[in-house]
């Protein structure tokens, strides 16, 4: 199925694209799942119909989308194929990131890419929770600018991609980089043999000596610390990434409760559907919250702290929901033509990108208790 952005009149944002698309998404969902096989063709079929630039500025030849409908995008598309979602979120957030620095006036580092993006309907990838404060890989100096190393972890549609938005380290210092794919030096493994979100194809992607010039290095920051870029990136990419599993969690909801129709005056259904409802209910007023904070907030550790706890109550709300749900539905929840396994398996992942519970509870005490997100004295 082809969507094309400028020769639809009936399809006017992102969301409602997602939507179109879905319908082949979902009849490819289950194949995805039982191959461990990366959505290929869910990806050109998003390439073709837009969506890979329906977030770039207009002014930059790209949709002009907003923040809260690439949200819709991702929530949407999510309910037809969980890890095809969560692989274009891993494109849309680094794009986000780049489109409001652009709006913020700091165009000069970032317009090429969006420009890029646009007119060469490119696909980012990130490197995920792999890359850290503390980064991963090394970059050796050499002539005219870098070698990077390393193994990069989770790059989810990486198969799709194009630039690879990763980082390296030399010495205490963590250097940033786009990567084009094609390099000499990169190649794809395939390790991704997982419990969901298998669509994602999130395998590892190894660099070996790629040369990066001095010219393409972003940002350089020291490792470990908190740096405004990881406040950029928690402001902006989180909400996206968890409108993915916000939609994964609604889907299982709405499947639990046409799986127990057929038990709707037993009273132990009635009580678990009732707890599914009033979990997810938390789960998508912190959701909301979140998206709100990216579409306003200015990024600083104070508004981290703020967008991790949301995270973290958000995560908790929708396993909780998770697990009622197979409850609820029965026995009937533990069969692969009834989806609901599927769907329990995928929407895990909410619990594997930082911060992880132990940190985040650090993070929140310092904040509160007058320290940076380090550990030092507020100035």
């Amino acid at each position: 199925m082809n969507v094309h952005l400028k020769d639809s009149t009936k399809i006017r944002n992102a969301t409602e694209i997602a939507r179109a698309l879905g319908r082949d998404f979902a009849a490819r969902a289950a194949d995805y799942d039982a191959t461990d096989s990366f959505a290929a063709e869910n990806f050109r079929e998003i390439r073709e119909a837009g969506l890979l630039s329906i977030g770039v500025p207009a002014e930059l030849g790209g949709g002009d989308a907003s923040y809260r409908e690439l949200c819709g995008m991702l929530r949407e598309t999510a309910r037809h194929c969980s890890g095809t979602a969560l692989a274009l979120a891993m494109h849309t957030h680094p794009l986000a990131a780049a489109v409001w620095r652009w709006r913020k006036g700091d165009k000069a580092p970032v317009e090429g890419l969006l420009k890029r993006v646009a007119a060469e309907n490119l696909m980012l990838l990130s490197t995920g929770g792999n890359d850290w404060l503390g980064g991963s890989g090394t970059a050796e100096k050499t002539e005219g600018g870098y070698l990077f190393s390393g193994r990069k972890r989770f790059v989810s549609g990486c198969e799709a991609g194009d630039i690879l938005m990763t980082m390296a380290r030399e010495g205490d210092t963590v250097l940033h980089a786009g990567v084009p794919m094609k390099s000499k030096g990169v190649r794809i493994e395939q390790t991704w043999r997982t419990l969901g979100m298998r669509a994602s194809g999130s395998q590892d992607v190894v660099l070996d000596k790629v040369f990066v010039p001095e010219a393409a290095i972003a940002v350089r920051r020291p490792a470990g610390v908190w740096h405004p870029f990881f406040h950029l990136v928690s402001v902006i990419a989180w909400p996206l990434i968890y409108s993915v599993y916000r939609g994964v969690a609604e889907k299982l909801r709405d499947e639990t409760v046409t799986l127990a129709m057929r038990k709707r005056q037993d009273g132990d259904t009635l009580q678990l559907i009732g707890a599914l409802d009033t979990a997810l209910a938390a789960a998508v007023a912190a959701h909301e919250q979140m998206v709100a904070l990216g579409e306003t907030a200015t990024p600083g550790e104070a508004v981290t702290s703020t967008m991790m706890t949301l995270k973290r109550v958000m995560t908790e709300q929708m396993l909780e929901a998770a697990s009622i749900a197979m409850d609820a539905a029965g026995g009937s929840a533990f069969y692969r033509a009834a989806g609901i396994e599927k769907l329990f398996r995928d929407i895990q992942a909410a619990r594997y990108h930082p911060l992880a519970m132990q940190p985040q509870h650090r993070l929140a005490g310092r904040i509160a208790l007058g320290f940076t997100a380090d550990g030092g004295e507020q100035k």
